[in-house]
Formats: C-alpha cells, structure tokens, sequence
C-alpha cells in the first residue's frame, strides 16, 4: 500500500518537474510561477464542479486548456521582453508573478482552502488480496502516458526538433529560420499543459484548494527535476518518484512531521555527490 502511495505522489511531483525541466532546458529559467500556474488549475476545477455543477471531464479539459493559455499569456507579458536582459532580471520576474498570481487568487477567492468536488467514485480494486486505490492507478497511468507522449513529441515531430535546437543554440536555431519566440511558447504551452494535468490529479488524489498550494508543491517539484539533472524528461520523471517515495518512507517510519527535511536532505546529498542531477549533462560555457 505504500508503495502504490509513493507513486502516487511520485507521478504528481514528475508531472509538474516536466513542466519546469522543459522550460529550463529551452531558456534556463527556472520557472517558479509553474506551481501558481498548478493551483489556477486547481481552482478551475472547483469553480466548474462546485459552482457551476458542471461535469468532471468539462473541469478536466477546462483546467488544461486554462493552464495552458495562461502560461503563453505569463511568457509573453512577463518573459518575452526580457529575452535579451541578464538572466537574474527574468528570474527575479518569475518569482514577481508567482506572489502575484497567489495573492490575486487570494484576493478573488479568499485564504481558507476549498473542497474540490469529486471527479468521479473509483473506489478500490483488489489485487492480491490486497485493495489498491483505482484513483492512485489512475494518476500513475496518466503520469506514464503524459511523459511517453512529451518524450514523443520532443524526439520524434518538428517542434520538437526546433524545441532541441533551441535548446543547443538559439543564435544558430534563429539563422536556421527557426521562430524562436513561437518555439517558446510552444514550450510554455505543453508544461503549463503538464501542469493542468498535474492539478487534476492532485486534486483527485488530495481534493482541496488555496492560493498557496502551489509553493510547496513546486518547491518539492523542483527538487525531484534536480534530483533526476534538471532539462531531462527521464531525470524528471525519476527525480518525482524519489521525491515521492521518500516522503511516504519517511511517513512510514513515524517522521511525518520531518518529511519535507527528509525531501530538502536528500537533494543536497545528491548535490554533494553529482551536482548535474541523476541524469543531467555537465554543462559546458564558451569562453
């Protein structure tokens, strides 16, 4: 049973260290509003299911479609002006439009949290004699197919292609006739698409909502894309599952009260030992 707990939250944390390993790896930026793009999801769904009564997948496909337009809205408004300035100045935005977005969703909905509405009675399964939760089944699947789709479309169609080109060198992408701005957004619109997957299922598996859900959850995001060598989509994948099975280990042992240090611990272990991550490159800089 703990096992199927840590890769369930394993695959939430995955989910939303794509979306920061993608955008890292196209402009090094680390995107820290990615977790405040995750908690808009989350209210979408509420506000389809629990104000309006709508049905789930409408509150599905609305939190995805609503993260995604909202990170090419955050790229182009806040980001894209800053392509050219020093890289402190677009980070320091990012972590402008995250206290931003958590203190406009605040100001909108209020401080205290709000239950999210079921997506749907799942119940349980049972599989060797013992019942396995058909939600945890569900969110580890989805996790699966999302990062065999991503990897898909990053190695095998143009986007890709220009999106890895980008990524090498983007004064030579730009005299290759690649649109860079356009391959931005593109990358912007498939993690902030990751994330609104990734607020679904948080909510399926922890079904409440607040303004600052998002800060611990991409906190501990960021730390599994580390952990896996942040720009890796299989780094980021196993740096979720780390993450997350170390949290329910440390539950396990008694230590719920330290299992965020027990996350934090871990990452700066693995710093120690390989900076560049798991399965990150040692990066290289011309001089």
């Amino acid at each position: 049973m703990q096992i199927l707990n840590g890769l369930q939250l394993g695959s939430i944390y995955a989910l939303v260290a794509l979306g920061y390993t993608m955008v890292y790896g196209i402009i090094l930026l680390l995107n820290f509003a990615h977790g405040d793009i995750i908690m808009v999801g989350g209210y979408l769904s509420w506000i389809v299911m629990a104000r309006l009564g709508l049905n789930p997948a409408l509150a599905v496909l609305l939190s995805v479609v609503g993260c995604m337009l909202l990170g090419v809205l955050i790229d182009k408004i806040a980001y894209a002006p800053l392509r050219e300035a020093p890289r402190l100045s677009i980070l320091i935005t990012a972590i402008g439009v995250s206290y931003f977005l958590e203190n406009g969703a605040q100001l909108v909905f209020g401080a205290d949290a709000k239950v999210v509405p079921a997506f749907g009675d799942f119940g349980t399964v049972s599989v060797g004699g013992a019942n396995l939760s058909v939600t945890a089944l569900i969110i580890v699947a989805v996790t699966i197919v999302s990062t065999v789709v991503l990897t898909f479309l990053v190695q095998k169609t143009k986007f890709g292609k220009a999106m890895r080109a980008v990524s090498e060198d983007m004064g030579a992408a730009r005299l290759m006739g690649i649109n860079v701005n356009n391959t931005i957004s593109f990358t912007f619109a498939v993690g902030s698409a990751l994330a609104g997957i990734g607020a679904v299922l948080y909510c399926m598996a922890y079904p409440q909502v607040s303004p600052t859900m998002g800060i611990m959850l991409g906190t501990k995001a960021f730390v599994a894309a580390v952990l896996g060598g942040i720009g890796s989509i299989p780094g980021a994948v196993i740096g979720g599952f780390v993450v997350g099975f170390a949290e329910v280990g440390a539950s396990a042992l008694g230590l719920s009260v330290w299992q965020d240090a027990v996350v934090f611990l871990l990452l700066i272990i693995v710093l120690v030992v390989r900076p560049t991550g798991l399965l990150g490159r040692p990066m290289t800089e011309k001089v």
